[in-house]
Formats: structure tokens, sequence, C-alpha cells
């Protein structure tokens, strides 16, 4: 995968690598063998009495001045008007237009993310998302999540799983969550699934890794992320949470001993005789049978 000189994570390194290996076999000599200029590799060997065995950093290429860049007073008021209430570069540019100062959105947001002022992490990972298959048969979209319940020094977790498709539930009680104990999960899902699940759909939680995603190609399912601070699109799985919530824990104590013996309960009820209004009143195991007789 390419990625930018400026940002690539590993050049430090071999500066330095490359900056001792010239020290010791000459310039030309690295210079051929890290596929750089000798003046760039005699400019790195320069930067040893600097940094010493530390990784050389990488020095901004941005200018240090601009005939186009924005007024101090400028900037000033901007980070001003973003302190009082912490607004959002949109309002901010509208209220500066309103003051009669004139300056594109686009550098409204920049001058916030130069100085730290941003709302999310600048590190945070950007996802492709494959389409959403339309879940037309049961098991051609199932989602994956989590709920956690309890302080942290005494928390239980509960795996949940629906099929979009029939509303088909499974769910199960774990003291902790982690790449293998979702891998499990689902396995004595897909054990006790009256169909073949094709996709799988979790959020970007550590326990749906990307070892999560091999382990579940390497059994022939396929695993798709929803989109990053969308939960609608595990929608039908947030209503069931909020359902298994309210008509099953909420009952019960919270307990790593109740929840193993009432969720094996309700899930019956649940898949077999709870009416759902989103199935015109029908039942998961309704649908499910309607689609065995098709068959």
């Amino acid at each position: 995968m390419y990625m930018p000189y400026t940002t690539h994570p590993v050049m430090p390194k071999v500066r330095s690598e490359a900056a001792f290996f010239a020290m010791e076999h000459g310039v030309r000599r690295a210079a051929l063998r890290y596929g750089v200029s000798p003046g760039t590799i005699s400019k790195w060997v320069d930067k040893v009495a600097l940094y010493g065995a530390h990784p050389i950093p990488t020095i901004s290429s941005r200018p240090h001045t601009h005939p186009n860049e924005l007024p101090e007073e400028m900037v000033s008021r901007i980070l001003a008007l973003r302190s009082e209430r912490n607004q959002c570069a949109e309002i901010l540019h509208h209220r500066l237009k309103q003051e009669g100062i004139i300056v594109s959105l686009s550098s409204v947001k920049r001058i916030l993310q130069r100085n730290g002022c941003t709302r999310f992490s600048p590190w945070k990972k950007w996802h492709t998302y494959p389409p959403r298959p339309i879940p037309e048969t049961p098991g051609m979209l199932i989602e994956i999540d989590t709920i956690a319940d309890g302080p942290h020094t005494d928390r239980l977790y509960a795996y949940t799983l629906l099929d979009v498709c029939s509303r088909w539930a499974y769910a199960d009680v774990a003291r902790s969550i982690n790449t293998f104990a979702s891998v499990r999960f689902l396995h004595e899902a897909r054990r006790k699934a009256p169909f073949l699940m094709q996709t799988v759909q979790s959020d970007h939680g550590q326990e749906f890794s990307r070892r999560f995603t091999m382990r579940l190609l390497h059994h022939g399912v396929a695993h798709r992320h929803s989109r990053v601070r969308t939960p609608t699109d595990n929608g039908h799985l947030e209503r069931f949470n909020r359902t298994l919530q309210q008509e099953c824990f909420s009952k019960i104590p919270r307990s790593l001993r109740s929840w193993r013996k009432e969720i094996p309960e309700y899930l019956r009820y649940y898949n077999t005789e709870r009416p759902h209004m989103g199935l015109e009143m029908q039942t998961p195991s309704d649908i499910l049978k309607c689609f065995q007789a098709i068959d």
C-alpha cells in the first residue's frame, strides 16, 4: 500500500540506519543501498550528532511563510470564537461572515486542525465499506454486537446476534470480550442457527478485529463493518438489545448465573412466541418456516 513519505512511520528508523551505514561504509555506497542521493545521505549523517542513535524524524515540508496565508489577527479571531462555545467550523464560518470577515470554510477547518481543535482524533482510521447485502433470505446479513452492564470492577457482557431477514436472535453471556470470545460465540450461534450464515456485520469494536475477520473467512463467512459513528447501520440489533435489556435483564438479578439461566429461555420466547411488529405480528420461527416451505 502506498504511503506518503512525510507520514511513513518507518522512515525515521531508515534514516538512522542509513546514516550509520554511511559512517561505516561510505556515503556513496549507502546512497546505492538505500536508493537516495549522496547529498541526502550526507544530511542524515550530519543529523546523527543531534539525534544520536535515535530515529531521525521527518521535517515538515510546510513553508515558514506564504504570500496567501491568513493574517494573524484572523487566526486569533477564529480560535477566540472556537473557545467561546466549542462550535463547529461551519458555525464559526457563518459568524465570521456576519462580522464582515471573509474567509473560506476550508481555511477555518485548517486553522482548527493545526491548533488541535478538531473534535475527532487525527489518527482515526478511515475505512472503506463494501455494498451492504440485501437480506432477501435468512443468513444473508447477520448483525452482531455486545452489551456491557455494571461497573468496570464487576462488569458483565452479553454477545448478541440477529438475522435481519427473519429477526431470529441469539445471545450469550461473557465475563470479557475479545476476539477469541467473539469467534467462540459466533461458532455456537452458527451451530444453533436454522440457516447458513453468509455475511456478518459488526461495529469497529476491538472484539471484532482483523483476526475475527480472518477466522470467519476461514469458515466461509464474510465480515463487514458498519460505518463509523453510524449506529443505525446495526439498527435491527440495537433494537433487539434494548428489548433484551427491558424484557429480560431488568427482571432478573445481575449475575453470571442468572443470565446464563434466563437468556436461553427468553430467546426461545423471542424466536417462537413473541409477535414482532416489523414482521406483521409474526415470529421469527414463522418467517423461517415460510422460507423452508419455499425451498
